[in-house]
């Protein structure tokens, strides 16, 4: 891998401005806050891909996937759990489903999973992608579960439950709303969630070392040329194996595994317009929902929001038990922003803003 001033050579050499010092600033400024996140042990390792005018801006890996091997993070070969970043990739082949007229956003979901218990309140597709149909998120010790549930067999965990609220009156983010739709695009596809995803999205647009969780077939695929980190969790005394989880059936919501050099290729996807479905369509995932006058910042599978600075963006954050995910694309400045930890809830949310902030403003 490239050694940060390798970067900073090939950028400025490419962009011709050798000497602008306030993007030499802004770049630097970031990569000593990424090692700070290193040395004052916030996190084992990271791995950041930036891309901006379609060209890698940033990359580079810092501290290791596995700690105990000494092995260094590589943006292009560590492979990290991404949490909810699966969402987008969701929200993505459902885009296509709607595209191609296999589903209707405002469907009732019994339409196509009849059997699911019924509820006081029906509910829609559009509401499960969008957080509003009032399904429960997780109790007690769900967050962690080490079961080989399939998707279908894991409602037994919610199904039975009522729904918080009437659909449509209030926004309860949760990632059993995606179990639910990834359930119903099985049904309607007649094929796994997974091959579903991997021949409309990861095929087509070039995502060659994104995978699903690990408990179905990813160690087939994974090579000498790929590693998978090491998971881990933090405590007072330092960093500790986390907890074994099976992440399969939340798939859609939580499960995939990727390095950060793939996943900026599905947000450069959206900033080319090669997500080839109607603009009509597109807008209503990329839009957020708004409840009571109110907006949730929350479209179809995406957060859309500003950040502190008012740059518009949609995204997602991701949050799991040993991975911890930001993916942000940013329209107006064409870039694309990937950064992945092999740690649960590392509390650094703060210091990736500012890094955001200062590649942006490079």
């Amino acid at each position: 891998m490239k050694p940060l001033f390798t970067y900073l050579k090939d950028f400025f050499t490419y962009k011709r401005v050798v000497g602008n010092s306030e993007h030499l600033k802004g770049l630097v400024k970031a990569d000593s806050l990424l090692k700070d996140l290193i040395s004052s042990k916030k996190v084992p390792g990271l791995s950041i891909t930036v891309l901006k005018d379609g060209n890698i801006f940033f990359e580079k890996g810092y501290g290791y996937s596995n700690i105990e091997k000494t092995k260094k993070v590589n943006p292009e070969t560590s492979v990290f759990r991404i949490a909810s970043v699966s969402k987008p990739i969701t929200a993505t082949a459902l885009m296509y489903m709607v595209s191609e007229r296999l589903i209707d956003l405002d469907e009732s979901f019994y339409t196509y999973v009849p059997y699911y218990p019924k509820k006081k309140w029906d509910f829609s597709i559009r509401q499960l992608a969008s957080h509003t149909a009032g399904i429960r998120g997780y109790l007690g010790k769900e967050y962690g579960l080490n079961k080989a549930y399939s998707i279908e067999e894991s409602i037994t965990i919610f199904k039975d439950d009522d729904l918080l609220f009437e659909p449509g009156t209030s926004y309860y983010y949760n990632s059993y709303d995606f179990v639910l739709l990834s359930l119903a695009m099985q049904e309607v596809s007649g094929m796994p969630f997974e091959k579903y995803v991997a021949e409309k999205v990861f095929q087509p647009l070039g995502l060659t070392k994104t995978f699903a969780s690990e408990f179905s077939g990813v160690d087939e695929i994974l090579n000498n040329e790929l590693e998978l980190a090491k998971f881990y969790s933090k405590n007072r005394l330092g960093f500790r194996e986390a907890i074994p989880v099976n992440n399969y059936y939340k798939l859609a919501g939580g499960g995939y595994l990727a390095t950060s050099s793939d996943i900026v290729k599905l947000g450069q996807a959206y900033l080319n317009q090669n997500i080839l479905v109607d603009n009509k369509i597109l807008k209503q995932f990329l839009s957020s929902e708004i409840i009571a006058g109110n907006l949730t910042y929350y479209g179809l599978g995406w957060q859309v929001s500003e950040d502190k600075n008012g740059y518009s963006y949609y995204g997602h954050i991701g949050n799991g038990v040993g991975g911890y995910a930001n993916f942000f694309v940013y329209p107006a400045q064409n870039m694309i922003f990937s950064i992945l930890t092999n740690c649960t809830n590392p509390k650094i949310q703060n210091e990736l803003d500012e890094v955001i902030t200062e590649l942006l403003t490079s």
